[in-house]
């Protein structure tokens, strides 16, 4: 093994006042990334030309997006098959082309179509007002993947995608999911390349998520506006829920407590509905994407 070179004090004040310039450039560039000043295009062409960008880790550059997190930027790493060592200058053809692709939709997402989560408490109506606008033709309706059960009037395709336990998980880790939650002995995830698609294609895209789901939209794109839905009073959604015939009591109190927290939640919302009319909340979220 070679020994390292002997420097003089002067070359190594040198050597480490270069190495803070390359940190402070590099967070700079990280700073700019995060605001929205810099795309992953712009990162990409910067480090052609300038050697301190070149040598920025690519899990650090993926870290730096606003929504992305250490999180989501392993995953990404994992499913382009990037080493978290690696450094930008050092990516192949075929890396850079799937990050730019990747980093290129959700911008168009920004720019194009208006995303809206509709969320709420179970029972409130969220899945009759998604029918009403899908059947409408004004909206692109995501279709979440669930491990639950149909119940008696569900289609595969319509309703849901209807999938085992371990189909999600494998989903999760090829982080094809743009959001998923654990709700009620289940859990529900909303497929990232539909919305994706919608989004570039210039349509706007209702998601009816449950409450955890909603936020983790609101961290990756935080320009989605959030509706939260609520009933007309407490006692219209017990009437609801205790009308499921598919529950038993003890799932119906269950679904009321957790409800109570549900309801809770609201204040983390853009925007709040009242359905006391399912067609005149159909109306304001069409005038709201259209606005």
């Amino acid at each position: 093994m070679l020994a390292p070179p002997i420097l003089s004090p002067e070359e190594r004040s040198a050597a480490l006042l270069k190495a803070t310039a390359s940190r402070r450039a590099r967070a700079i560039v990280k700073a700019q990334v995060k605001s929205g000043e810099l795309s992953m295009e712009d990162v990409l062409a910067l480090a052609l030309t300038d050697s301190t960008i070149a040598k920025m880790r690519v899990k650090e550059l993926l870290e730096s997006f606003s929504g992305v997190g250490k999180i989501r930027a392993k995953a990404l790493l994992e499913r382009f098959n990037i080493s978290t060592t690696r450094r930008i200058g050092g990516l192949g053809r075929h890396q850079l082309k799937q990050l730019r692709m990747e980093f290129a939709l959700k911008a168009d997402h920004v720019n194009s179509g208006k995303l809206l989560v509709l969320s709420g408490p179970g029972g409130v109506g969220k899945s009759t007002v998604a029918a009403k606008l899908r059947a409408q033709g004004n909206f692109w309706v995501s279709i979440s993947a669930t491990t639950r059960a149909p119940r008696g009037n569900e289609k595969e395709a319509v309703d849901y995608y209807f999938i085992s336990d371990e189909e999600f998980s494998k989903r999760v880790e090829r982080d094809e999911f743009l959001e998923w939650a654990q709700f009620a002995g289940a859990r529900y995830g909303t497929p990232q390349n539909g919305v994706e698609s919608a989004l570039s294609q210039g349509r706007n895209v209702l998601l009816e998520i449950e409450i955890d789901g909603a936020k983790q939209v609101k961290a990756h794109l935080p320009k989605a506006i959030l509706i939260f839905l609520e009933p007309p009073s407490w006692e219209e959604l017990v009437s609801r829920l205790e009308a499921r015939g598919s529950d038993s009591p003890e799932r119906r109190a269950q679904r009321l407590q957790l409800a109570q927290e549900e309801l809770a939640a609201a204040s983390f919302f853009d925007l709040v509905i009242v359905n006391t009319e399912v067609t005149d909340v159909v109306s304001a979220l069409i005038e709201l994407a259209s606005s």
